[in-house]
């Protein structure tokens, strides 16, 4: 069993900062991606921030600037630092991994239950 266990969201002014963190854990032989994503009601999910292994990352373009995202590869672990946060940054944010379990020869992708982000003005 694997699970993706997300930390870190709540409630805070705009322009504030959050720090989301994620940790995988069970049966793991490789991960290939880990990240973030986001809904807000009535939308889709969207990419936010995604690192794959040889550290190659992708941003959504608003988020830019703003948003890092830091990998732990040791401890399979992702976090994302938000600051100068908005009020379109409220949404569920989802821990992403595309991994492989032991005993697996393929990548699967996995989430995680979802943490809250609220932005107030």
């Amino acid at each position: 069993q694997v699970q993706l266990v997300e930390s870190g969201g709540g409630l805070v002014q705009a322009g504030g900062s959050l720090r989301l963190s994620c940790a995988a854990s069970g049966s793991i032989f490789s991960i290939n991606v880990m990240g973030w994503y986001r809904q807000a009601p009535g939308n889709q999910r969207e990419l936010v921030a995604i690192e794959r292994s040889g550290a190659s990352t992708n941003y959504a373009d608003s988020v830019k600037g703003r948003f890092t995202i830091s990998r732990d590869n040791a401890k399979n672990t992702v976090s994302l630092q938000m600051n100068s946060l908005k009020l379109e940054d409220t949404a569920v944010y989802y821990c992403y991994a595309v991994l492989r379990r032991s005993g697996s020869y393929s990548y699967t992708d996995y989430w995680g239950q979802g943490t809250q982000v609220t932005i107030s003005s």
